[in-house]
């Protein structure tokens, strides 16, 4: 499992799948991230669930990302 996470092509299809259907008229996570900024008024469990599994592979994705700059700095 620990390889699934820190392979860049899993992660990066995850995004591309999970992180961003349905992709009509918007993927759904902008969606719901729009619905948060503008205060999360009426949103219910499964909405908050629903941010959580389609949030979860770009979390993974900025978690590669950092760890992908601090090996950088500390190799030079």
């Amino acid at each position: 499992m620990k390889e699934a996470i820190n392979d860049w092509k899993i992660v990066s299809l995850l995004c591309l799948t999970l992180g961003l259907a349905p992709f009509i008229p918007e993927p759904h996570i902008w969606g719901k991230i729009q619905w948060v900024w503008g205060g999360a008024t009426g949103m219910k469990f499964i909405d908050w669930f629903d941010v959580l599994l389609h949030g979860f592979p770009w979390v993974l994705l900025f978690r590669l990302l950092i760890l992908k700059v601090k090996t950088l700095r500390t190799t030079k």
